[in-house]
């Protein structure tokens, strides 16, 4: 998932922050103060992230995600939960949404290369991937609904939760006998006309995907740029039914923001979507 260095980069390399991984332990509430068995605990201060009782992969790049959107926009970046892919004209756009709104899908599009399907930053010069993978959804993946996808999965993919046929030994898509969050991590380069670097200039559209589910906004709307600021700093969205422990039907959320950086949608995109 993560951008390989040359080795070059290896041979000047110091490690900046240390992550530690132990999905079989298991807190204890009571003693250690958690919420709950799994933790997820996060130090900037001594570089250091502790996670346990989880064998959800995920958390370990979003712990990482998190100490960059501390980290970045004090050196001008703004680091978004977003895919981005590219058109045929050289202009970008991006794809905001929560888990299992459909970043992944819609920026695997014919014809658009592929810049990244999940963590961007945006700089004073453009956007750009902070990873070397895509972590997909594979759900109900086929073919003929999501081809492209389909087609990166390849030898050295990691497939997380995908339950197996025991007459073919072929990944059975379909089931969700152990949740319906099934993954697939690939490399970027397993995605047929991805583009390399995985950079691109200031995007020219953004869509923001907020699987409403209960009937509080339109199918497609077109927004204004001070529209646009006002949803991004409100974050409604739905959590959809598998992407998480104990999310077992679509719920209403909020993720507010403020960061002072956003003001680029105001000076540098010039149309915005709203998609439901």
């Amino acid at each position: 998932m993560f951008i390989e260095p040359s080795e070059e980069e290896l041979e000047n390399h110091h490690p900046q922050f240390t992550i530690l991984s132990a999905p079989g332990f298991k807190a204890d509430p009571v003693i250690d103060g958690t919420r709950s068995e799994a933790f997820i605990i996060l130090s900037i201060k001594h570089r250091t992230i502790l996670i346990g009782g989880t064998e959800y992969a995920g958390e370990i790049k979003k712990s990482l995600f998190t100490i960059m959107n501390f980290l970045l926009p004090q050196k001008g970046i703004l680091p978004m939960h977003c895919s981005a892919n590219q058109g045929q004209n050289g202009k970008s756009a991006l794809f905001f949404g929560l888990s299992g709104t459909g970043k992944t899908t819609l920026s695997n599009a014919s014809g658009r290369p592929l810049i990244g399907d999940d963590e961007h930053g945006w700089s004073s010069e453009g956007i750009f991937n902070f990873e070397g993978g895509c972590y997909a959804k594979t759900i109900r993946l086929s073919p003929e609904k999501e081809p492209q996808i389909y087609n990166s999965i390849k030898f050295g993919t990691v497939l997380e939760n995908v339950a197996f046929s025991d007459k073919s030994r072929l990944p059975d898509y379909a089931s969700a006998q152990r949740t319906e969050n099934t993954r697939a991590a690939f490399s970027l380069q397993n995605v047929a006309g991805a583009k390399q670097p995985s950079v691109g200039g200031h995007p020219s559209a953004i869509i923001f995907l907020t699987a409403d589910a209960f009937g509080v906004l339109p199918p497609v709307s077109i927004l204004s740029p001070e529209q646009a600021m006002y949803y991004f700093l409100s974050g409604y969205t739905s959590k959809l039914a598998g992407t998480e422990r104990g999310v077992t039907a679509p719920e209403k959320h909020f993720q507010p923001v403020s960061v002072p950086l956003s003001c680029r949608f105001q000076r540098l995109v010039t149309r915005i979507f709203w998609v439901s």
